[in-house]
């Protein structure tokens, strides 16, 4: 923005009387409540409203400087757009105590949690599902399976709906045959629409990226699919680390370790738009490495502080990148940083030992057993 000089109310009333005094030495009664005083007033008070105007029109101009929908109509003009929400999505495990007859779970179901502001979560279809019967759009339960595995996805999108395994336990209405639902992996890939700050950061790279067939414009593809996606470029080299010149290929999540076959789809045709021509390239789901975590902690809270350290972990290895170690001296800081009451941790491993966990770049750590003693 112009480096503009403003002024207050108040210097905008004493350089006017300053003026009027220097241009008629006999015009001196500028008391509170008389004439000439109330005219220089009213005249600073729409000084001071055009002045607002002006710095409101300056900033509403500039990329830099302009917030919420003014910043997407500047970004709208080049064709580049603000990452909307993402609704969080996973495996819940519907489980019945007498399993002699059939059961069925339609797609549309609703669950949600049982904390104090309960999320809704609803099932949706999964055509690769050994349990799903198109004909019915629904999940069959055989008689004598007593649990099946289905997908739901957060009826509200956004970070909400990132949840901790065992959090989604609520039927909102029965089902035949049905008695318990659980997520037994938390829900983590769940993100809000992208922040004004964000959005300029990836707006600079986009520009920086026109040039196209760079590097930096495949990243820039890539991150501009949704929000929460992380990745890792790999060149000349093939899936297996086999030497191949003019080849590269990308390893990439969309937040939940397991992304679908849709996004990776998404990601190549991105990827397609801006790669030099005749240069090949693959897109890969990351392999997972699950991060198994024990410890003890002393804490005159114990049972509340012992919960809290279990989610500031899980969060902490939830959002760890592909190819990003996870360092075992954390988790102990982790669990002391997620409560002032935590005394002391001891006896941590990780996955049973004492060492970091380390990450390839086609690798990515995801959070499994968090054990809190």
């Amino acid at each position: 923005m112009a480096n503009l000089t403003t002024k207050t109310f108040a210097q905008l009333v004493s350089d006017q009387v300053t003026a009027i005094q220097g241009a008629a030495r006999t015009l001196i009664d500028f008391t509170i409540g008389s004439i000439l005083r109330s005219i220089v007033e009213s005249n600073s008070a729409v000084a001071l409203w055009v002045q607002g105007l002006i710095l409101q029109l300056l900033a509403t101009t500039r990329a830099a400087t302009s917030t919420g929908k003014d910043l997407d109509d500047w970004a709208a003009d080049f064709n580049f757009f603000r990452l909307v929400a993402v609704a969080a999505s996973g495996q819940v495990v519907f489980s019945r105590f007498t399993a002699t007859q059939a059961a069925f779970i339609p797609v549309g179901t609703q669950i949600q949690t049982s904390d104090a502001s309960p999320e809704t979560f609803a099932v949706i279809a999964d055509t690769t599902n050994a349990n799903w019967n198109a004909a019915s759009n629904g999940y069959n339960v055989p008689a004598g399976t007593v649990s099946v595995s289905v997908p739901v996805l957060a009826t509200v999108a956004g970070a909400i709906g990132n949840v901790l395994a065992g959090q989604c336990n609520v039927l909102t209405s029965s089902i035949p045959g049905v008695d318990t639902v659980a997520n037994a992996v938390a829900f983590v890939n769940g993100a809000n629409a992208e922040a004004d700050g964000a959005f300029r950061t990836r707006f600079v790279a986009y520009i920086s990226s026109l040039s196209k067939a760079t590097k930096s414009a495949i990243a820039t593809a890539i991150t501009s699919v949704q929000s929460g996606v992380s990745y890792t470029l790999n060149e000349n080299v093939d899936y297996s680390g086999a030497v191949k010149f003019g080849y590269f290929f990308v390893v990439v999540d969309d937040g939940s370790g397991t992304p679908s076959s849709g996004f990776l789809a998404s990601i190549s045709n991105a990827i397609d738009t801006v790669r030099g021509f005749t240069i090949n390239f693959g897109v890969f789901a990351p392999a997972l490495v699950t991060a198994n975590v024990s410890m003890t902690v002393a804490s005159i809270y114990h049972a509340s502080d012992a919960a809290l350290a279990q989610s500031a972990i899980n969060a902490y290895i939830a959002a760890l990148g592909i190819g990003v170690t996870l360092p075992y001296s954390r988790l102990a800081q982790i669990a002391y940083d997620a409560s002032p009451t935590i005394t002391n941790v001891t006896a941590v491993t990780l996955n049973s030992v004492t060492a970091d966990l380390t990450a390839t770049s086609k690798q990515r750590i995801m959070p499994g057993t968090i054990t809190v003693n």
